[in-house]
């Protein structure tokens, strides 16, 4: 069995893997770090879950300490690019972690936080940056930053990227980097449309797959439960205090259902979270923080959650509704059943068009789901459930921004420079970090 340390990989590094106890790399990484540390393209598919981060952090870590150069005003040498908050802030902080024996400074770059420090911390320069596409663009806009001397580029999620409308900001992107420079691609999906991106981004790209396109977990136990629209909250209160649940994620198709669910979960005394593109970015980092410690268990979600929350313990993911797009459904349950264990995916689906998202999952996954009954006494149980109280009207939906907290990719910033006070909260997440000395 192949081992970390028979991989090539920098001392520090080893020692950063050892201090975690990581000592056997996965499928994903065994395959993926030896071509990525040859200086080759590569394409990767694997499930959520199983470490792609370290299959190209840890071997683009190597090659940039192996190879020191003194850092460029406004330019960096490697750049990832990830299509929301969450996923580019893990990321980062996993680049933090395998590199801190290493001189090599990190920057996260997204919205939501004030763009003047994002500014001022590229002025001298960094090594790597993980950024959002929209913010990116901004930056270079207002000329705080350039891609001239990327080496490596990385597009981590790329299909999501592509259903959040970044298509054009990739290809502006592509035209500013050089054409001499290593490019990786990682997904846990590869529809057509991603696979057309790569033949343009990639050059003589080694091909990974440790495990057929969109196929789920195998260790997640997935159940369907057929339920009306209506009755489906008084069905999760139900499931959540019937299961044993150490944490569970809710899936939502829209910003204002996620935090109507949350209210009902509350006013049945079940402590809740929403997480979504309405939330700013301090609640958004409270909610993941509540989660991750246990302090509020139950998160209620739209699909920016599906790529970018990594916490461990997740024993449940129920889809309070069914996505319209069937990869969607991997990335949901993939966030259960990590590093080795096992998980329950429970979906609630209501007649009309989510049993046709149903039968197209069924089709894409290749796996039929089991049915399980309504709750004995389901309707009799239901009726005696609190009502929330009504919403106010600060409580009501707004429709600004994107899901993903940036402007759509592509279109101009509203003022060159926002008149935002130094020091306001969020701003340490655009700090940059250095993963060692210097």
């Amino acid at each position: 069995m192949t081992q970390f340390n028979q991989l090539g990989l920098a001392e520090p590094i080893l020692q950063a893997l050892t201090a975690k106890g990581y000592t056997v790399p996965t499928p994903i990484q065994a395959q993926a770090i030896p071509p990525v540390l040859q200086g080759r393209d590569l394409c990767g598919i694997a499930q959520t879950g199983t470490g792609k981060t370290a299959a190209f952090a840890l071997p683009s870590l190597t090659r940039l300490a192996a190879d020191a150069k003194i850092r460029k005003p406004k330019s960096c040498r490697m750049l990832v690019l990830a299509p929301t908050r969450e996923l580019a802030s893990q990321i980062a902080e996993s680049f933090v972690q395998y590199g801190k024996g290493l001189r090599l400074s990190v920057l996260t770059i997204f919205g939501g936080v004030p763009i003047p420090r994002q500014i001022r911390a590229m002025q001298a320069g960094v090594d790597i940056v993980v950024a959002t596409p929209g913010r990116l663009l901004d930056l270079i806009d207002q000329h705080a930053m350039t891609l001239r001397d990327i080496e490596i580029l990385v597009l981590d999620e790329a299909d999501q990227m592509l259903d959040l409308g970044f298509i054009h900001a990739l290809k502006r992107i592509h035209r500013l980097v050089p054409q001499k420079r290593q490019t990786l691609f990682f997904s846990a999906t590869m529809p057509k449309t991603i696979a057309e991106l790569g033949n343009a981004f990639l050059t003589d790209a080694v091909q990974v797959s440790v495990a057929p396109p969109s196929t789920t977990a195998e260790r997640v136990d997935q159940r369907v439960i057929f339920v009306n629209q209506a009755e489906k909250q008084a069905l999760l209160t139900m499931k959540l205090k019937s299961e044993v649940v150490d944490r569970a994620l809710v899936f939502s198709r829209t910003k204002h259902g996620a935090d109507r669910v949350v209210k009902n979960l509350i006013a049945a005394g079940i402590g809740a979270n929403a997480i979504h593109g309405n939330k700013s970015q301090p609640q958004r980092e409270r909610a993941l923080a509540e989660f991750r410690s246990g302090q509020s268990p139950i998160l209620v979600a739209t699909d920016i959650a599906a790529r970018g929350i990594d916490v461990g313990g997740v024993s449940h993911v129920f889809n309070f509704e069914l996505p319209n797009v069937a990869e969607q459904y991997v990335h949901r349950i993939g966030r259960t059943a990590r590093a080795g264990k096992t998980g329950i995916a429970i979906s609630f689906v209501s007649d009309g068009d989510e049993k046709n998202y149903l039968r197209q999952i069924e089709k894409l996954t290749r796996v039929k789901l089991g049915v399980d009954p309504l709750p004995e006494n389901f309707l009799a149980e239901a009726a005696k459930m609190p009502k929330p109280a009504p919403e106010t009207r600060s409580e009501r939906p707004s429709h600004g921004r994107r899901h993903d907290g940036e402007r759509p990719a592509g279109s101009p910033p509203k003022r060159r420079f926002p008149q935002r006070k130094p020091g306001g909260v969020g701003a340490h997440k655009s700090a940059v970090r250095r993963t060692g000395g210097r």
